[in-house]
């Protein structure tokens, strides 16, 4: 099969690596300004994989696109739709495209297969790809499992069956909805995750309980399934985000509640605006997402001092029933 994964990041790269291992014709494309681009075409790998001299590595998009009857798709979030116009001017609209991203468009609240539909091309065309997982973990042969999701049925049942192995167990997604904005969310609990291993408040597992509660409570005003708040994509995603030391967004909230700066992407934070945004459009109380989003946009005061400040904040709201909607 021929897949043109583009972006060629930490996760980007290990989709080309893992591709390209399952026997398929893997093109890796990043932009030629790109270090992660330039340190994969100077040396054939980067801090988590080597990429087997069959992966044809460019900086042409045109290149890249046209080769592929499968395209990945693995950049930041608030990236995809400028990208997408770049990527519509090729003859593209017969192929399949994988989401291999986690993210809300901020501007809009749109989940990313809604940008890609609104870019041009068709839903029944389009899958995404998520659940739980390191790079580090699976480059040293740790198996996990993940979710692929559609509206198109056959697809995403081909694409789960085609690229399953013993590294990657594939489950079918039931819920596109659910699947985008539980993904999406599970980075804003990790920056939650973070500030609470700073402050050493033992509050995790409320955090997993309340946080999944809260996601379940947008999906199903947002018309998804509720119940995918607690599959793959999102609470099944928590141990690899809320524990894992290579995690992003949990490094993220932890060097905020030590008054540090992370300098690596940490999707949960446009995320956390995303969602605070349809929390309003949609009615939805939110106040987990609602403290991220304090404690990273707010600029009043140290970091420790806004994080411990957000916690009181949840423990003064009024008492609720466990499952409210």
């Amino acid at each position: 099969m021929k897949i043109s994964v583009l972006g060629c990041g930490r996760w980007g790269s290990f989709i080309a690596w893992y591709l390209s291992r399952k026997g398929n014709d893997v093109v890796s494309w990043g932009p030629e300004e790109d270090r992660s681009y330039r340190i994969l075409k100077e040396t054939g790998r980067n801090e988590y994989v080597a990429l087997d001299e069959k992966i044809l590595l460019t900086c042409d998009l045109e290149e890249a696109v046209s080769h592929a009857e499968i395209v990945v798709i693995s950049i930041s979030s608030q990236g995809l739709r400028g990208f997408m116009r770049q990527v519509m001017k090729y003859p593209v609209r017969d192929k399949i495209f994988v989401l291999c991203m986690k993210g809300i468009e901020v501007e809009t609240g749109k989940r990313l297969s809604e940008v890609l539909v609104e870019s041009g091309v068709s839903p029944e065309k389009i899958a995404v790809w998520v659940g739980p997982g390191h790079i580090q973990s699976f480059v040293q042969g740790i198996p996990n499992c993940m979710v692929i999701d559609s509206v198109n049925e056959k697809l995403k049942r081909e694409l789960a069956d085609d690229f399953r192995s013993d590294l990657i167990r594939f489950y079918y997604g039931e819920d596109l909805i659910g699947t985008e904005i539980g993904a999406a969310a599970k980075n804003v609990l990790g920056i939650a995750a973070g500030v609470l291993d700073v402050i050493c408040v033992p509050l995790k597992g409320p955090l997993m309980s309340r946080g999944a509660r809260e996601v379940a409570r947008l999906i199903k005003a947002m018309g998804g399934n509720e119940l995918s708040a607690y599959g793959l994509a999102h609470l099944g995603d928590y141990e690899t985000t809320l524990f894992s030391p290579y995690s992003h967004n949990r490094m993220y909230g932890e060097m905020l509640a030590k008054g540090q700066r992370f300098e690596k992407l940490a999707e949960g934070v446009p995320t956390a605006k995303a969602m605070k945004l349809l929390g309003e459009k949609y009615g939805v109380e939110l106040p987990i997402t609602e403290v991220v989003y304090k404690v990273c946009y707010e600029e009043t005061g140290d970091g420790e001092t806004r994080c411990r400040e957000a916690i009181s904040s949840l423990f003064s709201r009024t008492p609720k029933n466990e499952m409210y909607y």
